[in-house]
């Protein structure tokens, strides 16, 4: 069944401005349903939760509802479900959990692919003792294989973090491939993936990935900004908590949100699943549990961007100043509508500029991804210029985009 863009794009007041926004894996705009839920609790429910009388007590409610609707998404319990205010914040708190828990030669594997929230807390463990090694990008191919990740393990390997899309690239690299690997011989091996850029195009089951830990930020997923953080209970009990001192270890998922979240924004989270449930609804798409409503959903996400981001791919490999960054293909199968390149002769910040004076919303940079860009021999052209497109942008704005390409490349 074919998108309803009129019906979806009603939900997201921000598109009704001059702007095509293909900025949105830097941030997609939220559903009505998220603002209404944010902007009701800070008019009703101004207290601390966990008091005895019954306005606290429903705001309390409403945070939880929060939590468990993120840990639905996920396919989640909702005591393995952490908020913060980012993923950075999350893995952050993450690695500083389980850094008393490694031993002296322990080894953590990262790559150099992946945005730096899923890199830098990992390879800080080395204060700690372990040793860090680098599943090194393909350079030419601008991926991660099997056979870069091989030689790193070891009897003593005990965190090995990836990227399920790099934000950079665009492609969906196979987790259950790359997990059932890992596990072959090494089942006490934590795995952490960044699942960022993977979450906004498709439904996400971490239980059939069989991660330890998997990460999103939900203001790429249509909410608020609020990040959150699957970790499997026995890696969540295993962690030692970051909390105050009197939140006991056996307190999940608080152990691992201090200062607890925030609450106006945790309110506005069933505003996420409110949508998926309505374009389920709409479509006559609606499965015998919500998540087979949303599977649906996300389906017809996922065919409308294959066809969004196909123009886009042909210009790129047709034109002669182009360079793809990343899988030639529309394939959703093997990439996201991410698409990132760089044009001969010129930096990417001289690409965007005449986008901009168009309201074409692109962005030029390293996304927080600089190890991968200097992988990749690409920083001295400022980096690349990255179009993200999401389902709720049309095949007019794709025009728009690829026309004020045309004139800004000559």
């Amino acid at each position: 069944m074919e998108l309803d863009l009129e019906f979806v794009r009603a939900f997201f007041p921000a598109l009704r401005g001059p702007w095509a926004l293909f900025d949105n894996a830097g941030g997609s705009v939220m559903t009505n349903a998220v603002a209404a839920g944010v902007v009701e609790y800070l008019e009703r429910f101004g207290m601390q939760l966990g008091a005895s009388y019954d306005l606290s007590q429903q705001a309390e409610r409403r945070v939880q509802r929060g939590q468990a609707t993120v840990a639905e998404l996920l396919g989640a319990l909702p005591e393995e479900l952490v908020l913060g205010s980012s993923t950075t914040v999350n893995l952050a708190t993450l690695a500083r959990a389980l850094a008393p828990r490694l031993a002296p030669g322990d080894e953590v594997i990262v790559s150099d692919l992946d945005h730096e929230s899923n890199i830098g807390p990992w390879r800080a463990l080395a204060e700690h003792g372990a040793e860090v090694r680098t599943w090194t990008v393909d350079r030419e191919r601008a991926t991660l294989d099997l056979a870069g990740l091989e030689p790193l393990l070891s009897p003593r390997t005990r965190i090995v973090a990836f990227t399920h899309c790099a934000n950079v690239v665009g492609e969906i690299l196979d987790v259950p491939a790359i997990v059932q690997h890992i596990r072959a011989n090494r089942r006490d091996t934590w795995i952490i993936v960044d699942g960022v850029a993977y979450a906004p195009h498709r439904l996400v089951d971490v239980k059939a990935l069989d991660v330890d830990a998997y990460a999103v930020s939900l203001y790429k997923v249509y909410g608020p900004h609020v990040g959150a953080l699957y970790v499997r209970r026995e890696l969540l009990e295993h962690a030692r908590g970051q909390n105050h001192f009197f939140v006991p270890e056996d307190a999940l998922p608080q152990k691992l949100q201090p200062g607890s979240v925030a609450h106006e924004l945790a309110a506005g989270l069933p505003g996420i699943g409110a949508y998926l449930d309505g374009v389920a609804e709409h479509h006559g798409a609606r499965g015998e549990t919500r998540r087979e409503g949303w599977a649906r959903a996300f389906a017809m996400f996922t065919a409308h961007e294959e066809r969004l981001v196909a123009p886009l791919i042909d210009f790129l490999v047709a034109h002669p100043r182009c360079r793809l960054i990343g899988p030639a293909t529309a394939d959703a199968a093997i990439r996201a509508p991410t698409v990132a390149f760089v044009v001969d002769g010129l930096p990417a910040s001289s690409v965007v500029p005449s986008l901009d004076e168009r309201h074409v919303a692109v962005r030029w940079g390293h996304f927080y991804a600089p190890r991968a860009i200097d992988a990749l021999g690409l920083a001295k052209a400022d980096g690349i210029v990255r179009v993200s497109m999401v389902h709720y942008n049309t095949a007019a704005e794709v025009q728009r985009l690829l026309r004020a390409l045309d004139d800004a490349l000559g």
